[in-house]
């Protein structure tokens, strides 16, 4: 179930960009599962991609023809990862690239494919190429929320994320899709997203802007603490809103930009907690007091990994030590345990490394029955502090999972 999770937004055109989606039948019959975007000439477009080293074949071409020429087209499928499939995958991503760029007539590196699912079976290439057509002949500037919904693998719902701002009497938008639910540690981005902008962008300075904002978004999240081997995030800058074209973080249009960009990323990020397999608490893990950020950041993941603490979550169970045990082994430099703070919603649970003396078992079973719950450290060291984002351990996750080829 998702929690919290709002409906898709009404997302406006953004000029330079289309969408095309279609049915491939790649996994299952009747069910969205190729998406094509098209840009127009000279956007500017970004990417990071997973840090696994098995990374899929689709992450790795994508990365060579972003480093060769301007991107025009990405090809998104669901149903299939293209992930360990050796050299046979590199040559079935490329047949896609090369089927959509003969019919589209650009160049083979200006398009990007996409591929999630399962993992080491090989792709249903002529499914795709089949479907190509299709999806050329559904184009639009008003398919987003069918694109939410094609590029979704186990998840319940489609994400997406709009912000709209002024400067200077122009309107810009900045609007984006994700999907993932389930082996989500992005460890970069998330398993597939997706932002748009019609801001004029030097693609260097969108380039070092996507890469600080995934820091602060995808990459502080966590269902299951699993990196994916196709996590990939694309930003691209179409430059029809007419600016002139921002190459310095330091104009005051770029950090507008990036405070709407911002947002955008962390909706869509909060967006695959809510709705990670099986969930049913949203949970967010603060670190604060610590010396350094990599110290807070750490704790706070290990406090999100933590199976003792996730399935106490999804208990509702306030069984607050597990949450200091793994404080202890978070492997915190000259940690003093005598000056450990906990707070859950609000409520001090444990002060100065024991139990609060104001603490009853009330307090706790209230701080743990909502489905959105706020677990607070504080080291008691210094004035660095992270922030996390993750979900609950439940049964239909081990459901989800044990079945997830069947």
């Amino acid at each position: 179930m998702a929690v919290g999770l709002h409906d898709f937004p009404l997302i406006p055109e953004i000029k330079g960009v289309r969408i095309g989606v279609t049915e491939a039948g790649i996994k299952k019959a009747n069910k969205k599962d190729l998406v094509l975007f098209e840009l127009c000439e000279g956007a500017s477009v970004a990417g990071v991609f997973t840090q696994n080293a098995f990374c899929a074949a689709p992450v790795r071409i994508c990365q060579k023809h972003l480093s060769t020429t301007n991107s025009r087209y990405l090809l998104v499928n669901t149903g299939n990862a293209n992930a360990g499939t050796g050299k046979s995958g590199l040559e079935n991503a490329l047949k896609t690239c090369d089927a959509l760029a003969l019919q589209v007539g650009v160049d083979v590196d200006a398009v990007l494919p996409f591929s999630t699912g399962v993992i080491g079976e090989p792709l249903q290439v002529n499914k795709i190429i089949d479907a190509i057509p299709a999806a050329i002949a559904n184009l639009s500037a008003d398919n987003w929320n069918a694109a939410g919904v094609g590029i979704m693998t186990t998840d319940t719902l489609p994400k997406g994320s709009v912000r709209t701002f002024e400067f200077e009497g122009r309107t810009y938008t900045v609007a984006g899709i994700s999907k993932g639910a389930g082996m989500i540690r992005p460890n970069m981005a998330t398993m597939l997203g997706y932002v748009f902008s019609d801001i004029s962008m030097d693609e260097d300075l969108l380039h070092s802007i996507l890469k600080d904002v995934v820091n602060k978004s995808f990459n502080r999240i966590t269902v299951d603490s699993d990196t994916s081997t196709n996590d990939s995030c694309i930003a691209v800058a179409t430059g029809m809103a007419s600016n002139v074209k921002l190459t310095s973080i330091n104009e005051p249009l770029t950090q507008v930009f990036i405070s709407a960009f911002t947002e955008v990323m962390q909706e869509l990020a909060h967006a695959i907690v809510r709705d990670g397999e099986g969930a049913t608490k949203f949970v967010t893990v603060e670190v604060v007091g610590a010396v350094e950020q990599q110290d807070a950041t750490k704790t706070a993941f290990e406090i999100a990994h933590s199976p003792l603490v996730k399935t106490a979550l999804f208990a509702s169970d306030p069984n607050w030590g597990r949450i200091l045990a793994v404080v202890g082994r978070a492997g915190v430099e000259n940690l003093d345990v005598d000056k450990v703070q906990l707070h859950i919603n609000g409520f001090e649970i444990a002060r100065d490394g024991g139990r609060s003396p104001d603490y009853l078992e009330e307090h706790g079973q209230k701080a743990m029955a909502p489905d959105e719950i706020h677990i607070c450290i504080d080291l008691g060291m210094g004035k660095e502090s992270d922030m996390v984002w993750t979900t609950d351990f439940s049964h239909e996750y081990v459901t989800i999972n044990a079945e997830y080829r069947t």
